[in-house]
């Protein structure tokens, strides 16, 4: 036992060496981020925390003149950003993604799969092409940026981090989009798959699940919710959290850029909620 002790000691010192501080260990600077989905709401506030923590970030997004509109707040604001218009559901444009990550920024170090879409419906009047639609951009999007950007990650040799943006309503369905949590329980089965493919590059793979975050696009939903419930329509329901509020883009963009950073190397295949005690009403 005490054999086992003094190695365990011994290793940790060697593997360790001198502890870096906080700040070191929190900052970016030198890295390349990707963020899908990065020009409003949640991925807008990511975009904005990694590149105050010092990385250069390329917001990916469908709507390229709010991705334009970020990117150029960052810069306003002292740091490293670009814009690129991205369909994740693409296969050809997250190849392309990648590649203008490597000729702006010269490389690849963060992707954070944020884009993704939750148009309400009720199951059964479900069409197909909704169904397709949900499953293609929150699922098969996350597959295709990840595989693209670990490939150049591999290519690279230095590691890197993917975040996967999952959802509360995956564990705890909240009704009426079945396609959306059915697509972020997978994305949560697959940060797992993905993490114990790619441990051996020191690849780290985690995912994120939000829970209420009020946003542009989320008082859409609510609103078409509300809509297809027959409500009020100034109906407004309370938080769903112990802490009783809602959360905001920032709650989730801190976390990510923890994961993001040097304090999470030794975080993969992690599941973090940041739902301010949802999962436990």
């Amino acid at each position: 036992m005490q054999y086992m002790m003094v190695t365990i000691l011994v290793g940790a010192y060697s593997i360790g060496g001198i502890m870096e501080s906080i700040a070191q260990l929190m900052n970016l600077e030198g890295k390349v981020a990707i963020v899908t989905g990065g020009a409003l709401g949640i991925g807008e506030a990511i975009s904005m925390r990694l590149a105050e923590a010092g990385a250069s970030v390329l917001i990916a997004d469908i709507n390229i003149e709010a991705a334009k509109r970020t990117a150029g707040n960052i810069v306003e604001k002292g740091g490293k950003a670009e814009a690129v218009k991205t369909d994740v559901s693409n296969a050809n444009d997250t190849q392309q993604l990648i590649k203008a990550a490597v000729s702006t920024f010269g490389g690849i170090d963060i992707l954070v799969n944020n884009a993704g879409i939750y148009p309400p419906s009720p199951a059964v009047n479900m069409s197909e092409a909704q169904w397709d639609k949900v499953l293609a951009i929150n699922l098969k999007g996350t597959f295709l940026c990840a595989q693209a950007a670990a490939k150049e990650m591999i290519k690279a040799g230095g590691g890197g981090k993917i975040i996967n943006l999952a959802s509360a309503g995956a564990t705890v369905p909240t009704g009426m989009m079945s396609h959306y949590d059915a697509s972020k329980g997978g994305v949560i089965s697959f940060t797992k798959s993905l993490a114990k493919e790619l441990g051996q590059f020191q690849i780290t793979v985690n995912a994120v699940a939000p829970g209420g975050v009020p946003t542009e696009s989320s008082a859409a939903v609510a609103a078409e919710m509300i809509k297809i419930l027959n409500l009020p329509k100034d109906a407004v329901p309370p938080p769903r959290s112990v802490l009783g509020r809602w959360g905001s883009p920032d709650d989730i963009a801190k976390v990510v850029c923890f994961l993001s950073s040097s304090m999470a190397d030794y975080m993969t295949g992690s599941l973090v909620s940041v739902d301010g005690g949802f999962l436990l009403m």
